[in-house]
């Protein structure tokens, strides 16, 4: 008898929890999902192509002059405005060979100042037996004398003129030495590698920086010579990082040169997100979607859309308020969106959040894109693989 008793006491508890388990459900009311609608859009089919991060201005910065390190004013990593001092280089033995041609150039000038004096002492010796051409205390052979010093004081000129030139090449080119003893970045970047280390002796043309302007990172694809002249400068195509986050990328120009081997042409493509991204990295890894047709408008669903089933795919879609599955058959995939062969019609509202609680039958509450629980994204890995 207690045993029986005992027996009726669980199944009235069992019975009044899912009373109670149903009444909560339906105090909750419809789920609320994300939701997309089934629509034409242009699709082209495209095959991945492996790219990396490149820079326009990506290169080493090198001493324009010879001369020992005093100091590097960088570290790597650091960034850097055009025209900051990168590297300060002893300025002693430059001072002094400027100061000497300095010296140079004031004796060179003294020399044609002097010049001149004598040949205007000349030309006033000259000029005064000229004008006695016509009388009797002419003397040809003092006109002779005073024209040839002349002729000498003038060439003296000349060449005192040609010394001072001399002397202020020699000063220039020690001004422009002295100048170049602070090295200066030529772009706004991103130090690489330092090169040098206080107390090294540097020849002309010795690297100190690498030096990349991140503004100018891009991406260069080897794309198969069949599918270049399917892209054209401006035209936007699909790029996806390592992350899997795609994103657009512009052609900006079309290499003309092919790698025999591998019957590939280098394709640069432009992209300020990427550019500006603090995480883009010289040489990362992009996969770039080059289209291999004429794009043409096919009905498509997005891929959180689907799910899984045994044997192919489910699409919950929204009528009247109620969740209905649907089995589809999905053709061809393009960023986030699958080709629709069978199952769904154009402007059909499907879930696209939420989707992988759902119940045939449920009550659901439309909330737009991305305002439903998280879910759905069954058919983004499988398309990764």
């Amino acid at each position: 008898m207690t045993m029986r008793l005992h027996i009726i006491g669980v199944a009235i508890a069992l019975g009044l929890g899912l009373g109670l388990t149903s009444a909560v459900q339906a105090q909750r009311g419809p789920a609320a999902v994300g939701v997309e609608t089934v629509e034409f859009r242009p699709f082209a089919e495209t095959v991945p192509v492996f790219a990396e991060v490149v820079a326009a201005r990506n290169g080493t910065v090198a001493a324009r002059v010879s001369g020992s390190v005093a100091t590097v004013e960088v570290a790597e990593g650091e960034l850097i405005e055009a025209g900051a001092p990168i590297v300060r280089l002893d300025r002693e033995l430059l001072s002094i060979l400027l100061s000497r041609a300095e010296a140079e150039v004031a004796v060179a000038r003294a020399g044609l100042e002097g010049g001149r004096v004598r040949a205007d002492t000349a030309r006033t010796a000259f000029e005064r037996i000229e004008a006695l051409r016509d009388t009797s205390a002419f003397s040809d052979s003092r006109f002779d004398d005073a024209r040839g010093q002349l002729l000498e004081a003038e060439s003296r000129i000349a060449e005192a003129e040609a010394r001072l030139a001399v002397a202020q090449a020699v000063r220039a080119e020690a001004e422009y030495n002295l100048d170049r003893t602070t090295i200066l970045a030529p772009f706004d970047g991103t130090v690489l590698e330092v090169l040098v280390t206080p107390g090294e002796v540097l020849p002309i043309g010795a690297p100190v920086v690498r030096l990349l302007d991140t503004s100018t990172l891009e991406i260069e694809a080897a794309v198969p010579s069949q599918y270049v002249d399917l892209l054209e400068p401006g035209m936007t195509v699909t790029a996806r990082a390592e992350d899997g986050v795609a994103f657009e990328v512009a052609v900006r120009a079309l290499v003309p040169i092919e790698t025999a081997a591998t019957r590939t042409r280098p394709v640069r493509f432009a992209s300020p997100e990427l550019a500006q991204a603090r995480t883009t990295a010289l040489g990362q890894s992009i996969t770039v979607l080059i289209p291999v047709g004429a794009a043409r408008d096919l009905l498509t669903v997005p891929k959180d859309a689907l799910v899984q089933a045994r044997g192919g795919w489910t699409v919950f879609a929204v009528v009247d308020g109620v969740a209905q599955p649907r089995t589809v058959e999905i053709g061809l995939a393009a960023d986030d969106r699958f080709e629709v062969v069978s199952g769904l019609a154009e402007g059909d509202i499907v879930v696209v959040r939420g989707n992988e609680r759902l119940r045939p039958g449920q009550e659901v509450q439309a909330m737009g894109q991305g305002n439903g629980p998280p879910g759905g994204g069954q058919a983004r890995q499988a398309a990764s693989n």
